[in-house]
């Protein structure tokens, strides 16, 4: 891969978005960010990238042969939504990937990397979790993501594409001034900052006897600066007629209360936190082998300490205080 590439970047004012395409310009490369700001946000694109306020579904407007590829974010991603509106998942993950790759096809652009998610595993009874694993999405959302991936296969095999799908397990922590702007939030770690910076009274934990060392729930974070360079490499690794699929985690897991510990000693403040009955789906360890990613993209995460990912959150979210 050669400086100075031109990438579009679907979904690029999001949150890994617009890591990635941060990332991007700053390895000299062009970039285009392409999001209709139905959840993403127009200051969250980074400086010297163009932007499109445009749909997904629409991409064949602006995608040309002038692309070197297309990265793909463009999604919606709320789980308990996904269950209730079904139809807007089948409508803009998998319509909209089904335009992108349309779109791809006739412009002759031929390297692809997609945002995927653990969601499309469900709930594996062994752990670490490997490409391998089965896959089987206990929701629409995870449902929809692994359809988007057999699509890209079919498209690999039948037309030539270079693809790589990342599977992300919990991406967490901020890179600057572009961090996670959820509305509303459902994530771990901004939630229990928020309740640090005083904004929601407690922290509910989900359950405290499952068969973990302290009874909570056990998850893999991986930092989003060290998800963005999976995304680079995955770039060069992306090979014409093979679609590989990578997990992308620091191989090993947080329990909820050791993220909760954390964030009090990072922040200094009192976090009050209230035991809940556990969630339905909620399996007790979701880890990730990454060992693919790093033998086929040569991906090594260096961001691993919690305390670390905690403490770029925090400095990101009292950006906005």
């Amino acid at each position: 891969m050669s400086d100075g590439q031109k990438y579009l970047v679907t979904g690029g004012a999001g949150y890994v978005g617009s890591v990635v395409a941060a990332h991007l310009l700053a390895a000299g490369h062009r970039v285009t960010v392409l999001d209709d700001l139905s959840t993403g946000h127009r200051v969250s694109v980074p400086e010297g990238a163009e932007f499109i306020e445009g749909r997904i579904q629409d991409v064949a407007r602006w995608l040309d042969s002038s692309y070197d590829g297309v990265l793909h974010f463009a999604a919606s991603s709320q789980v308990g939504e996904s269950v209730a509106h079904p139809e807007k998942y089948w409508s803009n993950n998998v319509g909209g990937s089904m335009a992108l790759l349309a779109a791809m096809r006739d412009a002759g652009v031929r390297t692809l990397v997609f945002s995927s998610t653990a969601a499309t595993y469900g709930e594996p009874a062994t752990s670490p979790i490997t490409e391998d694993t089965a896959t089987a999405p206990t929701n629409p959302y995870g449902a929809s993501k692994l359809a988007v991936d057999h699509m890209i296969s079919s498209e690999c095999t039948a037309h030539g594409l270079a693809a790589v799908s990342l599977r992300y397990f919990n991406v967490a922590g901020a890179h600057g001034s572009y961090g996670e702007r959820h509305d509303p939030e459902t994530h771990l770690i901004p939630l229990v900052l928020q309740v640090a910076q005083g904004k929601r009274e407690a922290i509910s934990v989900f359950g405290d006897d499952y068969p973990t060392p302290d009874g909570t729930c056990v998850r893999d974070y991986i930092h989003v600066a060290d998800l963005a360079e999976a995304h680079l490499l995955a770039l060069t690794a992306a090979t014409g007629g093979e679609h590989l699929i990578c997990n992308l985690g620091n191989g090993n897991g947080f329990s909820v209360r050791e993220v909760i510990e954390t964030v009090r000693k990072v922040t200094g403040h009192p976090v009050p936190e209230v035991t809940a009955p556990r969630r339905g789906g909620d399996p007790a360890v979701l880890v990730a082998s990454a060992e693919r990613a790093k033998d086929r993209l040569g991906w090594q995460p260096t961001r691993a300490d919690l305390a670390g990912i905690v403490a770029d959150a925090w400095e990101f979210v009292r950006q906005g205080e």
